[in-house]
C-alpha cells in the first residue's frame, strides 16, 4: 500500500494531504447545504475559496500541537 503514488505523497506531505481532504469534505457539505439557495456563480467561487482557506487555517492551527509535542520530546 505504501508504494502507491498518492499514499506516498500523503505520507511525505501530511499537512497538505489533510488540507485537501478537509477542504473536499467541507466543500461537499457546502454544496449539499447551499444548493437550493440561489447563489450566483461568483458567490459559489467565493464560498469555495473561503472554505478552502478556512480548512487550511484549521490544519495549520491543529499542527501547532504537533510542533509543541516535538519540542517537549527534545
Amino acid at each position: 500500500m505504501q508504494n502507491l503514488p498518492l499514499v506516498k505523497w500523503a505520507s511525505t506531505h501530511p499537512r497538505l494531504a489533510a488540507w485537501f481532504v478537509l477542504s473536499l469534505g467541507m466543500i461537499v457539505l457546502l454544496v449539499i447545504e447551499a444548493r437550493d439557495v440561489g447563489l450566483t456563480p461568483l458567490n459559489w467561487i467565493a464560498l469555495i475559496v473561503a472554505t478552502t482557506l478556512v480548512a487550511g487555517l484549521c490544519i495549520w492551527i491543529v499542527s501547532w500541537e504537533d510542533e509543541t509535542s516535538d519540542e517537549n520530546k527534545a
